[in-house]
């Protein structure tokens, strides 16, 4: 709107007049106003600047004032963690010397104890600097560094604490990101009994948690935080949002310190303190009464005269404004005594307003002259204004630019577009388009937004770069479609590419196909020699796919190390099969990775459009359910999408996801299924069972289930949620005053193997305060037999724990009588199957017996499972086993159901007083009840 203002106002007549004339005859008018103006502005202006003079002295010194404060409350901060660091190896000196050396320090934090981030190292050192108990490797400390523990305190007899600065070690390959990280060491004097020099209890803090007190106090931006020693040394220092270095001198390279001559104090920088920053701060300071540390907190000059800047800044708009209403009044005044120096006045003021708005921009403006024939038609375009940038669009100066013709340059492609543009929008009034320039445009530059506004025969160009945005704008949609490990097409890509294409291929009636690939391999690949090096095996995959793919073919990188290749367009299925054998081939050759050859294959799954799906995601999916089946059927080979095959796969897999979203829901529960003593009948335990109660589908079976969760590693996980119902299911007993039997409790082979199972248990126990005698632990013969001396520690922790232990499903499995004595199990739970013998055949029976003899000289009790009749109840009394678990006793029930059965008791009736036909069992298993 000013722009197009300013075009019509140049259409208006100007009166013009000598200067020397003007002058002559209203030179008293014309500087009678001004004088007074500056007079009454010089008096606003004195008053503004002595003021603002007051202002600042105010606000220097409420600065001073925070400084000084602030240093005060770090330097509390300091003492307080100072003293807590004193008085935790005060603690960890008494808690090793009454341990007599067997306190685990890695055990300690496994715990809880020193897990906290900023603990780097806590360790005992014996006499000569090895580590006897640490939480993380020595060899994150420097060798020297440890020399002067050792060194420091054998000389001295006192065991005051020693605070020391030290860096991470270099070459310990854990540590090497953070190799310039600076170590605060705290460190102790251990002595035996006698008194002797026994060691060092050392204690590294990352030095960077001195300076946290930083980010609860608003020192600003620019503040500053510094833990000073007392011969300079900075031990932390802080500024902003970066932690610096610590430095072991006082020629730090970012502070002097040597400002620091009293306890405490406060002043502005400048003369002894300075900042390699260049930074002016107010300084504050406070020394430490118990430790030799001084706090030092700066404030940044800039910061803290914020407010006096912007009080400041109000005081100049107001002195400038009343200014200008002096300065409006005067020229006022002065128009309404002169018309002429008025209309002199405006004219200048439209010239000047139009210089602020176009020199003060990097766009590009110019006024166009319509230059009409003798017909009245338009014959040319004539330059008659533009600003200085506009100018520079051409690479010439204002001057040269004025006065140009654009028919002289007609010969040229750009000029004879933009004489057919300015005359459409002479005709049009306006237009406004983003342009890409050609290559060898006269403005060097590749995209432009033109704006053309008409007024009478003048057009208002205004022309702004953005060359920049829009490479920006490219640069996005390529990181948006581009995988940025390989610059294969991504997923994103993919999803916007498919609909398309599958739209193309219904039009034409051709068919297309999709290959997903996974890498065989990779994976070991991956863990065995780094990511970095598995980027490279990604990279090199990628290469081999490209190449053997025709030039309309598209190879997609979902993520991982699995790909998609889309074959548009596809004859038949042998066309798809050959680019699968032929990814096939080229996987066959090995990947060099150094001197060392790694062998991958390729797992390929095909889906076909439209045979297979005619959709986006349901082609994915068929044929990434291709692809499992090759992984399930033995890897690196190629499958075709069928549905009738891969049912069993897509039930597998849905069945997986259900028991992910089971685990999140809690759609599990736990029943009960007793045991009771085979001769009395008397309750004495039960077994924890699972349920799955899926929310569509009811009950699940556990023989569906199970194996997938096993298969799928979501067994451990289930494992934790069973123990966790089966404490709370007791603690709920318990709190309504029920005597508690033990309940029993399986887990896994594959949980077993995790190592974890002792913590679980004990948190779980600790959490619902129940005694762990009314716990035990059923474990197959199989969990046990996998890496003997790890399972040997396993349930050695769980028997430490008062834990029971039960060897279940007893003889399907690979123990030896050995195996059993060297795991020392409480008992063993005989298998269903040997049980449904028992009054069938008289083998049965003697397998039974041989299992029970074995037991009780080894001092297990027996639990024989799956009791269904009274004939199998009659003969394992008969043959004294111990416990008895199956349907004739009762089926798995829910809690409250158990409850009742507690309540009773007494579940089957006593046996006949006669006595059994079979010999009698090692005297020692009379005494064997559990």
């Amino acid at each position: 709107m000013f722009l197009r203002q300013f075009v019509n106002n140049n259409n208006a007549a100007v009166v013009e007049m000598s200067r020397a004339d003007f002058l002559r005859a209203n030179l008293r008018l014309i500087l009678a106003w001004p004088l007074l103006c500056l007079a009454l502005c010089a008096v606003l202006w004195t008053a503004t600047l002595l003021q603002l003079e007051a202002e600042k002295k105010v606000a220097q010194q409420q600065a001073l004032d925070s400084v000084a404060s602030q240093s005060k409350a770090y330097g509390q901060y300091l003492l307080r963690t100072l003293e807590q660091m004193d008085q935790l190896t005060l603690q960890l000196k008494y808690e090793w010397e009454n341990s007599r050396g067997h306190l685990r320090l890695d055990q300690l934090k496994t715990q809880g104890m020193y897990a906290l981030p900023q603990f780097a190292i806590v360790a005992i050192l014996d006499r000569k600097g090895h580590a006897v108990t640490a939480t993380a490797p020595l060899t994150r400390l420097r060798t020297n560094e440890r020399s002067n523990f050792l060194l420091r305190h054998w000389r001295s007899n006192s065991s005051a604490l020693r605070i020391a600065l030290g860096r991470v070690n270099p070459a310990d390959e854990a540590a090497a990101p953070a190799a310039d990280e600076s170590l605060v060491h705290f460190t102790r004097r251990l002595e035996d009994e006698d008194g002797n020099f026994d060691g060092v209890l050392l204690i590294s803090i990352h030095s960077s948690y001195f300076s946290e007190f930083y980010d609860s106090v608003n020192f600003g931006k620019l503040g500053m935080s510094a833990m000073v020693g007392e011969e300079g040394e900075l031990f932390s220092t802080r500024l902003g949002a970066r932690v610096l270095p610590a430095h072991g001198s006082s020629a730090t390279p970012f502070l002097d310190t040597s400002f620091l001559e009293t306890d405490s104090g406060a002043m502005e920088s400048g003369g002894r303190v300075a900042f390699s920053d260049k930074q002016n701060r107010y300084v504050g300071w406070q020394a430490l009464k118990a430790y030799p540390f001084t706090a030092v907190v700066g404030l940044a000059d800039s910061e803290m005269l914020h407010p006096y800047q912007e009080t400041r800044t109000i005081y100049i708009g107001i002195a400038f404004g009343v200014t200008l209403l002096l300065l409006g009044f005067t020229v006022i005044a002065t128009v309404l005594s002169l018309r002429l120096a008025w209309r002199h006045h405006q004219s200048e003021g439209v010239r000047n307003a139009y210089r602020m708005a176009t020199e003060g921009t990097s766009d590009g403006f110019f006024i166009i002259t319509a230059l009409r024939g003798e017909d009245g038609a338009i014959a040319d375009f004539e330059i008659v204004d533009c600003n200085e940038p506009g100018a520079g669009y051409f690479g010439v100066r204002r001057e040269q630019l004025l006065g140009m013709r654009l028919q002289s340059r007609a010969h040229e492609p750009y000029f004879r577009d933009l004489i057919h543009n300015y005359r459409a929008a002479m005709v049009s009034g306006f237009s406004e388009e983003e342009i890409e320039l050609p290559d060898g445009n006269p403005f060097k530059l590749r995209w432009i937004r033109r704006r053309l506004v008409r007024s009478g025969d003048r057009l208002a160009v205004t022309l702004q770069d953005i060359s920049t945005a829009k490479e920006h704008e490219r640069d996005l949609r390529r990181v948006a479609n581009e995988d940025g490990l390989t610059g294969l097409p991504n997923r994103y890509w993919l999803q916007q590419f498919l609909p398309g294409a599958l739209g193309r291929a219904a039009i034409a009636r051709h068919m297309l196909a999709l290959l997903f690939i996974d890498l065989d391999g990779f994976k070991d690949i991956n863990d065995t020699q780094g990511h970095a090096e598995g980027d490279k095996v990604l990279r090199a995959a990628s290469l081999r796919l490209k190449a053997v793919l025709r030039p309309g073919d598209h190879v997609v990188r979902l993520g991982g190390d699995e790909f998609v290749v889309v074959l548009d367009p596809v004859e038949d299925d042998s066309r798809a099969e050959q680019v699968a054998q032929r990814i096939a081939i080229a996987f066959d050759e090995p990947f060099y990775l150094g001197s060392e050859r790694h062998k991958m294959g390729a797992s390929i799954g095909i889906s076909l459009y439209p045979r297979d799906g005619a959709e986006t995601d349901v082609l994915l999916k068929n044929a990434d359910i291709a692809m499992y089946a090759v992984k399930v059927a033995g890897k690196g080979h190629h499958r075709f999408f069928q549905p009738e095959l891969f049912e069993t796969i897509r039930n597998r897999r849905e069945l997986e996801q259900s028991l992910v979203a089971a685990l999140e829901q809690d759609q599990f529960l736990v029943v009960y299924q007793p045991r009771v003593d085979a001769m009395s009948g008397q309750l004495c335990s039960m077994e924890a069972l699972v349920r799955w109660r899926h929310p569509q589908h009811g009950m699940v079976p556990p023989l569906e289930f199970i194996p997938v969760a096993e298969s799928s590693g979501l067994i451990s996980q289930l494992g934790e949620v069973v123990i966790e119902k089966v404490c709370q299911q007791m603690a709920h007993w318990q709190a309504a005053g029920q005597e508690l039997v033990p309940v029993s409790i399986n887990v896994s082979a594959r949980q077993f193997g995790r190592g974890d199972v002792h913590q679980v248990l004990a948190s779980a126990l600790a959490r619902h305060r129940i005694d762990a005698r009314l716990i035990e632990v059923e474990i197959t013969e199989s969990a046990m037999m996998d890496e003997q001396n790890r399972a040997v520690e396993q349930l050695s922790a769980i028997r430490a724990l008062g834990v029971r232990l039960l060897v279940d499903d007893f003889g399907t499995g690979y123990s030896s009588l050995s195996q059993l004595q060297k795991f020392a199990m409480d008992g063993l739970k005989i298998d269903r199957a040997f049980t449904m013998e028992l009054g069938r055949s008289e083998q049965g029976e003697v397998f039974v017996r041989a299992i029970l003899s074995m037991a009780h000289a080894l001092g297990m009790s027996v639990v024989a499972e799956g009791v269904e009749t009274r004939e199998q109840l009659d003969i394992l009394r008969a043959l004294q086993c111990n416990e008895v678990q199956g349907y004739f006793i009762s089926r798995p029930v829910p809690a409250e159901h158990m409850l009742a059965l507690m309540r009773k008791r007494f579940l089957i009736p006593l046996p006949a007083p006669v006595l059994p036909p079979y010999s009698p069992v090692h005297g020692a298993a009379n005494n064997v009840i559990s």
